[in-house]
């Protein structure tokens, strides 16, 4: 049987004390980390409409995310948790702000909310007709396992990676791809020279609804990055393709394959650690991903996809 606290909605289902904190170390993939400032009503000092319209906006942020580390799996799952957490988090918190992370470590999804209160937090034990207080339940549910950091102030749940998630999936369109544009290009350094000439007039006849020039840049340093990391000088035969996919929503996908069918330094690439080239992609909000192709597994396509216009966060 659960402990109810009046008003106290914050949980975990370990004894205090025993749950393991989920602190990102070094070996855990590039994450979100944020802080929201809490703004509470001032004459209830509950949840003020500032503080209300956050949840929405997180769920679009981790949606954005998982899109980016090519988990679209783990969407829906996550928007709720997140939700929940934070809602928590603000209608309950003490701080003057509430920190969010999320990061993929140990083939797990890892969510954090902080809040900045040390009280420690005990399952509300609600029933189905309760209108409120059900939130942490379904987080119970729904996660993996969940709990609450030593000092009281972290309240985290996980989601389990699916089997092979140490390969990327393809970053995620939201509509089906209605034209396809090849591009012919050599296997050697002057193809993403080429590619960008070739871009500047097929983009322009397809009349793509997008920042022309910026996809053009997109396409310059994928292309370089395979050219210079992933092909054999004058070797014959190599598996090289760049094509241009446009969808039915007016996204454009930039798909680069290459013969080498891993990507070890994927993270540390986009992160900037092992040059500049993919991190330049990444910094500008566009979705990059990677994932194997060929019929014995052989190559790989390095997927950038890029929207028609801004993302609103």
């Amino acid at each position: 049987m659960t402990t109810y606290l009046a008003d106290q909605e914050r949980t975990c289902r370990r004894a205090p004390g025993t749950a393991p904190e989920h602190r990102s170390p070094g070996d855990a993939r590039p994450g979100l980390d944020m802080s929201i400032e809490r703004r509470p009503d001032p004459n209830t000092g509950g949840l003020s409409a500032a503080d209300a319209a956050w949840p929405r906006r997180l769920r679009r942020i981790v949606r954005a995310g998982l899109h980016h580390w090519g988990r679209p799996d783990l969407i829906e799952s996550a928007e709720l948790l997140l939700t929940e957490l934070a809602t928590n988090a603000l209608q309950h918190g003490s701080g003057p702000e509430i920190g969010v992370r999320i990061f993929l470590r140990a083939g797990r999804c890892v969510i954090e909310v902080s809040d900045g209160s040390p009280v420690r937090p005990v399952l509300r034990d609600s029933s189905p007709a309760d209108e409120r207080g059900r939130g942490l339940f379904l987080v119970q549910v729904m996660a993996a396992e969940w709990g609450v950091s030593q000092d009281g102030t972290t309240t985290w749940c996980t989601l389990p990676l699916t089997e092979g998630s140490d390969e990327m999936q393809p970053a995620a369109a939201t509509a089906p791809v209605v034209r396809e544009i090849p591009l012919d290009l050599p296997a050697d350094r002057s193809a993403a020279n080429l590619a960008r000439i070739q871009a500047r007039t097929l983009l322009t006849v397809a009349n793509w609804r997008g920042d022309q020039h910026h996809a053009i840049d997109v396409l310059h340093n994928l292309v370089d990055n395979a050219v210079q990391h992933a092909l054999t000088p004058e070797k014959a035969g190599q598996t090289f393709a760049v094509v241009l996919r446009l969808t039915e929503a007016h996204e454009l996908l930039i798909d680069v394959t290459d013969p080498l069918p891993q990507f070890q330094n994927f993270d540390q690439a986009v992160a900037g650690e092992i040059g500049r080239g993919l991190w330049e992609v990444t910094r500008r909000g566009v979705a990059l991903s990677w994932f194997v192709v060929g019929p014995g597994h052989d190559a790989k396509t390095v997927r950038a996809v890029l929207r028609p216009g801004q993302v609103d966060l």
